[in-house]
């Protein structure tokens, strides 16, 4: 009777975790099972010296070798059991990955459990910040940038609103992306100006906080102890806290003169109507009167008139280009 004997168990070859972390968060802020990772690791390298994250590692009592081993050395580091935590630099090291993913593909090599470890992550909104950042590089580096004012760049806000709208009316969905940013461009970059005005600077930061304040304050019914079960009870509360907040003298503060003369018409007229006032229209002669008699009527059904005078001529001009051929 032959015996028989149980196979060898397998080598442990150890573990490669690739730790990759965004730059749009704090370094040092990383989340427990990446600190857990860099604690009990073996080894940890990074290829680049300058990495942020580095001095807060370091800090923390965690060993970071700079060094950029190849696939093979990677591999012969895990050798054993032994577990082997990779800081991803900011290009993403894909000379490593391309590496083990060779010898992973090749069937020559007893691979390391290879693990992908995020070890921050990037909110909603985070490349807002890389947006700022382009653009103070821009405002200190380009010699046209840097020379702007907010005079100077208010024609292309009004052109840029008017592109937004068109997107809209399209309906075309990747025009409307890249009209939303040209439009958040232009918040961005006269905020970048009002940082370097001597006087009164404000910076992007201060936008928004200012609109967040402004939004949180005019929804108590979200944030507060207030309800609205109907839009129309939204529109009261908003009305309402707006008015306690600018405490205007006349329903025609804040409405400026320079925008359409058929927006502006109706405007005022939405103004007349909510504060329930009894303003009769001025009646002369000329074209504008009866305009502005047109304006008031389509406010009061609900109608933009701006926006429907703009699909009324939309259809001018495919007309135009019809008996054009």
């Amino acid at each position: 009777m032959n015996a028989t004997t149980a196979d060898p168990t397998p080598p442990d070859q150890g573990r490669i975790v690739l730790l990759t972390t965004s730059h749009r968060v704090a370094p040092g802020l990383l989340s427990w099972p990446a600190w857990q990772a860099l604690r009990t690791a073996d080894r940890v390298l990074c290829a680049d010296g300058a990495h942020p994250q580095l001095p807060y590692l370091r800090e923390a009592g965690v060993r970071v070798d700079e060094a950029a081993p190849t696939a093979e050395e990677l591999v012969d580091a895990c050798a054993g059991g032994r577990t082997a935590v990779v800081v991803a630099t900011g290009e993403g090291d894909p000379a490593l990955t391309d590496g083990l993913a060779r010898l992973a593909g090749s069937g020559r090599v007893a691979m390391p459990d290879l693990e992908l470890l995020p070890a921050s992550y990037d909110l909603p909104g985070a490349r807002l910040l890389d947006l700022v950042q382009v653009m103070d590089r821009i405002r200190l580096e380009c010699p046209w940038s840097s020379r702007r004012t907010h005079k100077g760049l208010a024609k292309y806000a009004i052109e840029e609103a008017y592109e937004l709208v068109e997107a809209i009316e399209d309906g075309d969905r990747d025009e409307l992306r890249e009209e939303l940013g040209d439009v958040l461009l232009q918040v961005v970059f006269h905020a970048r100006i009002a940082e370097d005005d001597p006087d009164a600077p404000f910076s992007v930061d201060d936008v928004a906080g200012t609109i967040v304040d402004k939004l949180v304050h005019r929804h108590p019914h979200v944030f507060g102890d207030e309800t609205a079960d109907t839009p129309e009870e939204v529109r009261a509360h908003w009305l309402r806290t707006k008015a306690a907040e600018k405490q205007r003298t006349s329903v025609t503060q804040g409405v400026p003169l320079g925008q359409p003369g058929l927006a502006l018409a109706a405007k005022l007229a939405s103004r007349v109507r909510t504060a329930g006032l009894d303003v009769p229209l001025p009646t002369g002669d000329g074209i504008g009167y009866e305009l502005l008699a047109l304006a008031a009527r389509a406010e009061f059904e609900g109608t933009d008139p701006e926006a429907a005078l703009r699909a009324a001529a939309r259809t001018y001009r495919d007309a135009i280009r019809a008996v054009e051929g």
